[in-house]
Formats: C-alpha cells, structure tokens, sequence
C-alpha cells in the first residue's frame, strides 16, 4: 500500500511531461520494453527552473517520478546531484516492498538529464 504522500503524487497529477522548451532530459528503463522513467528539465544558471517527468510502471513508478520532478525545480544542479533513491523514499514516506526500485530509476533518470543536454 502506497503511503499518503505517495498516493498523492499518484492521485493528483503534477509536473507530468513532455516539457516544452527542454534543455536537459534523462531517461531510466525502456520505453515499449517494461518500467521507465524520462525526466526533463529547464535550466538556466545553474537551476532547474521546471521540471517534467513521464513514467510507465506501476504507481510507485509514478510517485517516484512526480516527487523527483517536484524536489528538482528551483533547486541548484549541485545539490540535485547529492539526491538518491534512499532520500526519495524517506520524502515519499516509504514504498511498498519491493517497490523500491521505482525511485531508483527516477533518481537514476534526473542524474542522466543532469548530465545531458535536450
């Protein structure tokens, strides 16, 4: 059972892409071939000033992607580059078992687009 805060994230949509006007996008898994996570991201000086995200999976998949997206904007690329799964799971309140790789993969989605231009 998904947590209050994680069902929320899933039950009221928020920061879902495609983002427009992308500089910088990350991707987790395969589209068409299981689980995956895109995270896109506009950043000027530094800053992610928007973050989107779209995600495939169960709903722990989308929690994850949403809260990723939500914890990016306005935040310095340094400090989103300290981020992992283990944090996401903490601000969600937790993850059914098993789940846990579905913040793995956002995380691992944010760190790619950190790295990569759109």
């Amino acid at each position: 059972m998904l947590s209050p805060v994680a069902a929320d994230h899933v039950q009221r949509i928020r920061n879902l892409g495609p983002l427009a006007g992308a500089t910088h996008r990350g991707q987790s898994g395969t589209p068409g071939d299981g689980p995956y996570t895109i995270i896109e991201l506009k950043i000027e000086n530094d800053v992610v000033r928007q973050a989107a995200y779209q995600a495939n999976g169960c709903p722990s998949s989308i929690a994850a992607a949403s809260m990723v997206a939500n914890i990016a904007q306005n935040r310095a690329i340094a400090l989103l580059r300290l981020l992992e799964a283990r944090d996401v799971i903490l601000i969600l309140g937790g993850l059914p078992e098993g789940k846990e790789s579905a913040a793995e993969r956002a995380v691992l989605a944010l760190h790619n687009a950190l790295r990569v231009n759109a």
